[in-house]
């Protein structure tokens, strides 16, 4: 199927779908009910890739991707669809079995300009016992809407990193998904960081099919002014043995929110499950509000899980250290925020972007404790 074709199956579908709904709980806490679809009347899109040395691998682009993408979905609300319609320059990384791709490979998209709409398609096909790292950056724009899809196929003993970098323009709204499968004793490890937008949701589904596999789930995200920064995970054991760590730490300022809800679904056949699951945020304002809703699921007796959250103001014990050894307090408090996400950072699966993450923590912590 051509990528016209692709496209004009989902029109069809999306002819007979509705728009989700805050009162779903999938989209519990979400400002969905504000999007008006009929608000964005051009199509616009702008991306680039750059990549050192792939030797084997390859990067296809528009009509060339087609054939490597995934299956369109068969079910979905009109959210799913219009991205499909939309997706007019999908881009897939193809790395083969037992190639290492030595740099990042890394995919830039601009945000769009007001009254327009973009969906991008970012698929990354790792052979087994292959090795790869992907940063994709959503940068800039304006008062547009961005609905983009990445998707990670991960086959038996790849190691794939992946860090998804938001910094939209403030005004722009962006409802994402970022889909794994791992197979057999393969490895992911994704990051995510969240600072632009004004509505911005991603939901992470980490499906850990084969036996063995690791899934480590990272994310970063600072909210200030009217910002609401909303982040779903699911986090499903299929297969016997399998592990998956989440870590997502945020911090929430001004009238801003921040919404986290996270499931651990452990099946039948997963024996032997390890599943963490935790969520940690620093309100540093009275109107700031951060949400945090992790759950389990588990049908299965041998397992270890454990979900964690916490959601408070900056720990006085810290600032209380820091003042006490000449520390004024507004340098006491931005230092506190900026090592709050150290810990993020540090386990990202690359390390070309700290300059960068350490750059937009700054300018939020110099805006809000000024």
């Amino acid at each position: 199927m051509g990528l016209d074709a692709r496209r004009m199956a989902a029109l069809e579908r999306l002819d007979h779908a509705t728009m989700p709904t805050s009162a779903e709980e999938v989209w519990r806490y979400s400002r969905v009910d504000e999007l008006d679809m009929a608000l964005f009347s051009s199509v616009m899109g702008g991306v680039t890739v750059t990549h050192g040395d792939l030797g084997p691998a390859v990067v296809a682009r528009g009509a060339a991707a087609v054939d490597l993408l995934p299956e369109a979905p068969t079910e979905g609300d009109a959210l799913v669809w219009w991205h499909e319609v939309l997706a007019v320059d999908p881009i897939v990384i193809v790395v083969p079995p037992g190639v290492s791709v030595e740099e990042p490979i890394v995919v830039r998209h601009i945000g769009t300009a007001d009254g327009c709409v973009s969906a991008p398609h970012l698929v990354v096909r790792a052979g087994a016992n292959s090795r790869v790292v992907v940063e994709e950056r959503f940068e800039g724009g304006g008062a547009g809407l961005v609905l983009p899809r990445t998707v990670l196929q991960v086959a038996d003993a790849a190691q794939v990193g992946y860090v998804g970098f938001q910094e939209l323009h403030r005004s722009a709204w962006t409802i994402g998904t970022l889909e794994m499968a791992i197979e057999a004793q393969a490895t992911v490890t994704a990051g995510l960081a969240g600072f632009g937008g004004d509505y911005a949701r991603v939901r992470t589904d980490c499906s850990l099919i084969g036996r063995g596999a690791t899934g480590t789930l990272l994310a970063a995200y600072f909210g200030d002014g009217d910002q609401t920064l909303d982040y779903r995970t699911f986090q499903d054991h299929v297969a016997p043995d399998t592990t998956s760590n989440l870590l997502f730490k945020g911090t929430v300022s001004d009238r801003s929110r921040s919404v986290y809800t996270g499931l651990i679904r452990v099946g039948k056949e997963a024996r032997g499950t390890n599943a963490f699951q935790t969520n940690r945020n620093i309100k540093l304002s009275e109107e700031a509000w951060a949400e945090s809703v992790p759950n389990l699921e588990i049908e299965n007796n041998d397992v270890h899980c454990s979900h964690a959250s916490a959601v408070g103001p900056i720990d006085e014990d810290q600032r209380f250290y820091l003042e006490s050894r000449g520390v004024p307090t507004v340098v006491a408090e931005r230092l506190i925020v900026a090592g709050f996400f150290d810990e993020v950072f540090s386990a990202f699966p690359t390390t070309d972007l700290r300059p960068a993450l350490d750059a937009a923590v700054a300018v939020k912590v110099h805006t809000v404790l000024a």
